[in-house]
């Protein structure tokens, strides 16, 4: 029996800092990153018949809002001629659905989307390990590690406006990496 149930009516309130922080990290777009978790939510509501509860409400919306940061940039790159864009397609009744279901699923992974999800890790981490020791320590606790402000400022003994320009400055250099190494 499955530990996890969904609620809808709190995501908002309970995860759209975490998706945003999470995405505009990887878009270094604001409004980009408003708008592709608002999608995140969308999809994440029309597919709420598939999650089977076997992860965390808050695992499930980061597997939706993965797809959709791998959408954008595939249409980005296929717009400059840079990428050939590889859809699938639900029937033909909801031709143009991506397969949000499939995201939903942890099990359901084809050795494509597994491989993209590796490289991507692979590249986020080389990229970071390019950073200043300080830059990276705290990327690491409040973006990949989901941490409070106030506790990252307690253990590393900084105050919030400084934890916000190390930040703001880490990501500025991992989306330059990032454009640089892998969505290249």
């Amino acid at each position: 029996m499955p530990d996890h149930q969904i609620n809808p009516n709190k995501w908002i309130d309970l995860y759209s800092d975490y998706l945003f922080n999470y995405t505009i990290t990887r878009v270094n777009d604001r409004e980009m990153a408003k708008d592709l978790v608002q999608d995140t939510f969308f999809a994440g509501l029309k597919s709420m018949k598939n999650f089977k509860g076997e992860a965390s409400e808050r695992t499930w919306l980061i597997s939706i809002l993965k797809r959709k940061i791998i959408d954008y940039y595939r249409k980005i790159n296929s717009n400059k001629g840079k990428a050939e864009v590889r859809m699938s397609f639900v029937s033909d009744e909801n031709e143009g659905d991506w397969l949000e279901e499939r995201v939903a699923d942890p099990f359901d992974k084809t050795a494509e989307d597994t491989l993209e999800i590796d490289e991507l890790g692979d590249a986020i981490y080389n990229c970071l390990s390019k950073l200043p020791e300080k830059q990276a320590t705290v990327f690491k606790m409040k973006t990949i590690e989901g941490m409070e402000t106030e506790t990252i400022c307690n253990e590393l003994n900084i105050t919030a406006s400084n934890l916000w320009v190390i930040i703001h400055r880490a990501r500025i250099a991992m989306a330059d990496c990032m454009q640089k190494t892998w969505f290249k």
